[in-house]
């Protein structure tokens, strides 16, 4: 299952990047975001790995390590694996690219790697559940603690007071978590909670419209009915129990 388009090029003179990647991945979005929001022309490989389990051979040699696993950005032919560490790479490669992810201040910079891995270490296992639980009470579970986790991230954007985690436009903290924005939104359908909940964490539901929106993401947004239908399909290929959606996609 792919989505429409999965193949092509952005952007205008070449910088020699190709980005392998698929369509409904949080962590490709992050790296798509990254070059969008930077400006950074460059060629998109939809990667089919759910088909007949077949991955690429580029993909297989570009990342040997996980076994071919996305994303990979390709630079110069060049392999660089691990979206966080592709999102780096970008905004230190490209360093005339605006807007830069990472602050120049060391002690910034640290701190947006601190939360960009809590990303990674508290958020990520907190969702999975909701994707993978096989029963609903253990995704309702799930998602409750997801909710906790997003109100420690509240608690960051009223502290510094601007619109994103990177100031006044988007950064590396942006970058990690707003590739989950979409899967965040469709937990609601998937269990009947809503993990972005303007009333409980309003600054993080303000932000995820806010960085959805910008140009360069918005374009990226997976479709939300293609989204869950794909989820169930997941749900079905790994041979976890059916759990119908709590309410039907919009």
């Amino acid at each position: 299952m792919a989505a429409a388009g999965a193949q092509g090029s952005c952007g205008g003179e070449d910088e020699g990047l190709t980005l392998l990647g698929f369509w409904s991945s949080p962590y490709v979005l992050r790296a798509r975001f990254t070059l969008n929001l930077k400006g950074i022309p460059y060629k998109y490989v939809e990667e089919e790995l759910f088909g007949d389990g077949t991955k690429s051979a580029l993909l297989l040699a570009s990342n040997p390590a996980h076994g071919g696993k996305v994303p990979v950005l390709l630079h110069h032919g060049r392999p660089v694996a691990e979206s966080l560490v592709i999102v780096e790479y970008i905004d230190e490669a490209f360093q005339d690219r605006r807007p830069r992810l990472l602050p120049s201040d060391p002690h910034e910079r640290a701190t947006a790697r601190f939360w960009a891995a809590c990303v990674e270490q508290k958020m990520v296992p907190a969702w999975a559940p909701v994707f993978c639980g096989r029963t609903l009470e253990e995704r309702v579970k799930a998602a409750g603690e997801l909710v906790a986790v997003l109100e420690t991230f509240e608690g960051v954007l009223a502290g510094g007071r601007t619109e994103f985690f990177g100031g006044e436009s988007a950064g590396l903290v942006d970058v990690a978590l707003g590739g989950f924005i979409w899967w965040l939104r469709a937990s609601e359908a998937m269990c009947g909670v809503k993990t972005i909940d303007p009333a409980r964490t309003p600054l993080v539901a303000a932000w995820a419209e806010r960085f959805s929106a910008l140009d360069g993401v918005r374009e990226m947004a997976p479709d939300m009915p293609t989204l869950l239908e794909y989820h169930l399909w997941t749900r079905a290929r790994f041979g976890l129990p059916f759990l119908p959606l709590h309410q039907p996609p919009l």
